[in-house]
């Protein structure tokens, strides 16, 4: 019968202190050449359990790199406004032909 004996071993996290853009280059940029698309039309706490099992050694890491991917596939608020102030504002046509149907109305 053997005996280990031997100093206490310690967990290192490698992910410890990399931003997420770190993050994504380290771990995904391998297979997927832009972070854009990754996390279109997924909800947040989903992608983050998708990648905090499969990709991120811990959950911190994992928030990280929901973030980043979210951040990449959001638009600038600038852009959010432009299109909000273009949808918002009414079309008014001056012309009175939209009023009519294109062709007469068949009679029944």
């Amino acid at each position: 019968m053997s005996v280990l004996t031997g100093g206490a071993v310690h967990a290192q996290n490698l992910d410890q202190g990399k931003s997420a853009t770190k993050l994504y280059a380290d771990g995904c940029a391998t297979c997927h050449h832009s972070a854009r698309g990754l996390a279109k039309g997924r909800f947040r706490l989903t992608l983050f359990l998708f990648l905090q099992d499969h990709y991120a050694t811990n959950s911190s890491s994992a928030w990280a790199l929901t973030s980043y991917l979210e951040s990449v596939d959001s638009p600038a608020r600038s852009q959010l406004r432009a299109a909000a102030s273009k949808r918002s504002s009414p079309v008014v046509s001056t012309s009175r032909s939209s009023l009519r149907p294109p062709l007469p109305v068949p009679e029944r």
